[in-house]
């Protein structure tokens, strides 16, 4: 595959374009709207796939993978209510266009990918972008016990539930937001912790991801 750093004013533009159809379909957070129009996301596809970069679509990446529709992304990530100086933990690193996203908010992202390919690539394309999340390869089902507790955790995949070795990585007061369902669909949850074993509990919108496989998963 051939990849090609280079961003000019048609990808810039492409962007702004992109952020207004995600306004207009009712992303409101003006942070992560910017942090969209920051991040060049054709970075992360073949050149020869690079018209397709600033669609609202998702996209296949390999190992049957896909980065995510920008919509998702920016809805996940609002949910998440970052602050400058959050520590996040991201399951599903992928390609890592949300990571980036992240840590344009100014987030603290500890992100962890199970899939070698990807993660090999990934830890070489962030840092080349000027992105630099703590990496790391392995089960992100069960989340990084030895760097918790975390603000906000975001899962990138579909889970069967909401596993509860997550729940005891977040700090009091931190947001968890995973899609939970079967295999064909999910529904987006948010969970805010608010003691130690106390929760509150909301189910959104349906979507569509590719499943969360791990020991605390699929």
């Amino acid at each position: 595959m051939a990849y090609k750093y280079i961003d000019n004013y048609r990808e810039q533009g492409a962007r702004k374009k992109l952020v207004n159809l995600l306004r207009e379909k009712g992303i409101e957070d003006e942070n992560v709207l910017s942090a969209i129009g920051k991040v060049p996301r054709h970075f992360f596809f073949d050149e020869t796939f690079w018209n397709q970069a600033y669609k609202d679509i998702a996209f296949p990446i390999g190992e049957g993978q896909t980065i995510s529709q920008p919509y998702t992304v920016a809805y996940q990530t609002e949910l998440l209510h970052i602050k400058t100086g959050d520590k996040v933990l991201e399951i599903g690193t992928g390609c890592g266009y949300q990571t980036c996203i992240l840590l344009e908010l100014g987030a603290k992202v500890f992100t962890i990918e199970r899939q070698e390919k990807l993660y090999e690539r990934t830890i070489q394309v962030l840092p080349k972008m000027g992105y630099k999340p703590k990496f790391f390869l392995g089960d992100g089902s069960k989340g990084i016990a030895n760097r918790a507790p975390y603000d906000k955790i975001i899962v990138t995949a579909g889970a069967p539930t909401v596993p509860e070795i997550l729940l005891n990585q977040l700090n009091i007061g931190g947001i968890l937001v995973i899609p939970v369902g079967d295999e064909n669909s999910q529904k987006m949850v948010t969970i805010l912790k608010t003691g130690e074993h106390d929760y509150e509990k909301h189910v959104l919108d349906t979507f569509r991801f590719v499943p969360l496989v791990g020991d605390k998963a699929w």
